[in-house]
Parts: structure tokens; C-alpha cells; sequence
């Protein structure tokens, strides 16, 4: 490797590290927490939720912590180096710092010919349709404003870090209603971050079969929440997808999809 290509390869790791730590609020050792209508600063290293991604940050771009944000660097990372097909998708975006880092990984290292897509209602989560997914029955998120965050709000997020662009979709509306429009797309990445099983199972559906070979499907709460987990594995059963689900954390899992079918 050259010195030139060393020094590149240097900055792009140097300003990777910075968002990352940056989208998570990890960066100042000090970290905002909500908790009963209160925010607190405590100190922050490896053993706090804030690093794990195991609580609801006041002031964080994402909940996903550092931890995810690396799965989500190796799949983006590994999809370029093999020249995988297709766009990038995360369906539940909260504030979007997730997808602001997609947005990041392929302004670091040159990409022009893939696309962020940034679906969420940014209304919230939708009400459970009990009758329609049981799972569902015993969801309340749907009645909890945090998780609401307008797509303005999301978009400033991009413009923040100067990442708001041709190469950023934004995807609005409930997934039942908007994936659906999508299933003519090729994707290199997909990240399944909608919690409920309904909304777990519309991203599926809709995006798991463009999906390229050597595609990456990343779900956020596949071991954490079980109507996440019961709409994967219904999925994976009935359409016989066997490779294995490799766990990220407490919360997330992804697997590769096979190159030979």
C-alpha cells in the first residue's frame, strides 16, 4: 500500500470513529440520560446502556449504540469490497442517525452509485391490529411521543453533517403502506428496525426478495423483542432461508444472504 493510500485509508477510519461516536453520544465520556421527565449527565464507557444502545438518549442521533453502528459499518464495508448490488434501507429511523452513518460510510470511501432509503412514518409506531398480528396485542409503543420524530427533524439531522444529497431517500408513511411501493428495488443492505411484528414482517416481505446475494439483513431487536422475532423466523421457515442469524448483541442480529441458492 502506498503512503498515500495509507493516509487515506487513516482519515476515513479517523472520520468514521468521529460520527459513530458522534451519532451515538459517546464522544465526550458524558452522556444525557431521559428518565422520568429528568435529564441526568453521567459518566459513560463500555459498561453503559448509552454504549450498548439499551436506553432512549436525550440528545443521541441514534439508540442503536456503538456496538450495532459497528455491525452496520462491517456490512456497508463488506458489500463495497465485493461489489454487492443495491441500494442501502433502514425501515424505523427514529432521528435517523443510522442511516445519516450509511450516508457517511459511502461518502467516506467514494460510493456514488448506491442510495440511503429512510422509511419511517415519522409519526411514531402504528396502533397494533390485534385481531390481524396476536403478536402484536400487547404493543404500547405506538403511545409513546419520544419515539415520534418528524421527518424535518430527521432531514436536519442529514444537513447537520452535510450529508443531505441526491443519495438520501426519504420514505414516509406506515410500511404496510410504503414498502410495498419498493419491492422493484435491488438492496445491498437492509436493516429491519420497526420492533412490532406486523411492521417486522412488511420489511420482509417487501424487501427481503430484492435482497441481493451477498446482502446483508440486519434486524435491531431480533433477540431483544419477541414479536421481532417471531415474524423473522415465521419468514425464514416459510421461504427456507437457513443461513444462520449471527448475534451483534443483547438486541441485534443479521445474516448474510447466501451467494448460491
Amino acid at each position: 500500500m502506498s503512503s498515500n493510500s495509507a493516509n487515506l485509508a487513516e482519515l476515513q477510519a479517523l472520520y468514521l470513529h468521529v460520527m459513530k461516536h458522534t451519532l451515538a453520544d459517546t464522544i465526550h465520556g458524558m452522556t444525557c440520560t431521559m428518565s422520568n421527565n429528568q435529564v441526568a449527565m453521567i459518566p459513560l464507557d463500555e459498561r453503559h446502556p448509552r454504549w450498548q444502545g439499551e436506553d432512549w438518549p436525550a440528545f443521541a442521533e441514534t439508540m442503536v449504540g456503538l456496538r450495532r453502528l459497528d455491525c452496520v459499518q462491517s456490512c456497508v464495508e463488506q458489500v463495497i469490497a465485493d461489489n454487492v448490488p443495491g441500494d442501502l434501507i433502514e425501515t424505523g429511523v427514529w432521528r435517523g442517525g443510522t442511516c445519516i452513518f450509511m450516508r457517511a460510510l459511502l461518502k467516506a470511501y467514494g460510493v456514488t452509485d448506491k442510495t440511503v432509503y429512510v422509511a419511517d412514518s415519522f409519526e411514531g409506531l402504528p396502533k397494533p391490529d390485534a385481531e390481524k398480528y396476536p403478536h402484536d396485542k400487547e404493543m404500547v409503543l405506538h403511545d409513546i411521543p419520544f419515539l415520534a420524530v418528524s421527518v424535518d427533524q430527521v432531514q436536519g439531522g442529514f444537513q447537520r453533517y452535510g450529508l443531505l444529497d441526491d443519495q438520501v431517500k426519504f420514505v414516509k408513511g406506515f410500511f404496510r403502506d410504503t414498502l410495498p411501493s419498493l419491492r422493484d428495488r435491488q438492496w445491498s443492505v437492509v436493516r429491519l428496525d420497526g420492533d412490532m411484528y406486523e411492521s417486522t414482517m412488511d420489511g420482509l416481505v417487501n424487501l427481503y426478495p430484492g435482497l441481493s446475494p451477498g446482502g446483508y439483513l440486519i434486524l435491531d431487536d431480533y433477540f431483544h423483542l419477541a414479536e421481532s422475532a417471531a415474524a423473522t423466523d415465521e419468514y425464514r421457515a416459510k421461504y427456507g432461508i437457513t443461513e444462520p442469524i449471527e448475534r451483534v448483541d443483547g438486541f441485534s442480529g443479521f445474516w448474510r444472504k447466501s451467494l448460491v441458492r
